[in-house]
């Protein structure tokens, strides 16, 4: 009966934290975010998937920060039907939360190394989820297969990268009139700048950032957001490894 008890606590919990953002969780939907709680802290002990074990702190900078793509403009939870790639999802983030709330998105969770890919694969089981797989592999070399090339509606990425070396990494994965959506922390102006020729010659168009705090918290996070407005040439993203030690708006400058 405690066990039950607390349960019931943890998922009302879940449930008040997101209507903070405006989102009404169902009560089964509340109930994945939880069995996905539970499953990051058991697979955490064994494995490295995040420094965040306490409850709460999970659902405020893992869940709730996931789901805070509810601030972008022309969002609808009830018509949106998004083609999605979620780029060094890691423990799954962005891209489970996303799919949790937005169930009518077709989704791929892409990650380098396996051992987070059978943790990613036991949640989709264990949460029941339908229309999401994940792939192992490097963006570099997946972004030049045919299957997923130029494929997606929408790209997300919580991974640490500077914005020229993830848009190499993502924009290849996009089709016209796609956008990525970069979460970052903070004030990102600097990033933006140092990023706009890479942006420009991988066929994307940047557009304002989002800045946000998370809710009952001094927080700060940010969105950034580009279109794709043409076809990236075949030449990107470079071989593995490239576009992290040499960034393609530095390899430019160096050149000059």
């Amino acid at each position: 009966m405690e066990k039950t008890e607390k349960l019931t606590e943890e998922i009302l919990y879940i449930q008040e934290e997101f209507d903070k953002i405006g989102v009404k969780l169902t009560n089964r939907q509340a109930s994945q975010f939880k069995m996905y709680a539970d499953l990051l802290v058991e697979w955490n002990s064994f494995m490295n998937l995040t420094a965040i074990t306490d409850f709460k702190e999970i659902v405020q900078k893992h869940f709730i920060d996931s789901a805070a793509y509810v601030f972008l403009p022309d969002v609808s939870r009830e018509t949106s039907e998004e083609y999605m790639i979620d780029v060094g999802t890691g423990a799954g983030f962005p891209g489970i939360p996303l799919k949790i709330l937005f169930p009518q998105w077709k989704i791929v969770l892409m990650d380098s190394l396996n051992k987070r890919i059978k943790f990613l694969d036991e949640v989709i089981q264990s949460l029941e989820l339908e229309n999401i797989r994940t792939v192992h592999g490097r963006a570099e070399e997946l972004a030049q297969k045919k299957e997923y090339r130029e494929q997606f509606s929408l790209c997300v990425s919580r991974a640490v990268a500077n914005l020229a070396t993830l848009s190499e990494y993502c924009l290849p994965f996009i089709k016209k009139d796609g956008r990525l959506v970069s979460y970052k922390s903070g004030e990102v102006a600097d990033e933006l700048k140092n990023a706009e020729k890479a942006i420009k010659i991988l066929g994307g168009e940047r557009q304002q950032p989002i800045y946000f705090n998370l809710p009952g918290t001094d927080i700060q996070r940010s969105f950034i957001i580009i279109k794709k407005t043409e076809t990236t040439p075949k030449k990107y993203p470079r071989k593995a490894g490239t576009p992290s030690k040499q960034p393609l708006g530095v390899e430019i400058i160096e050149k000059k």
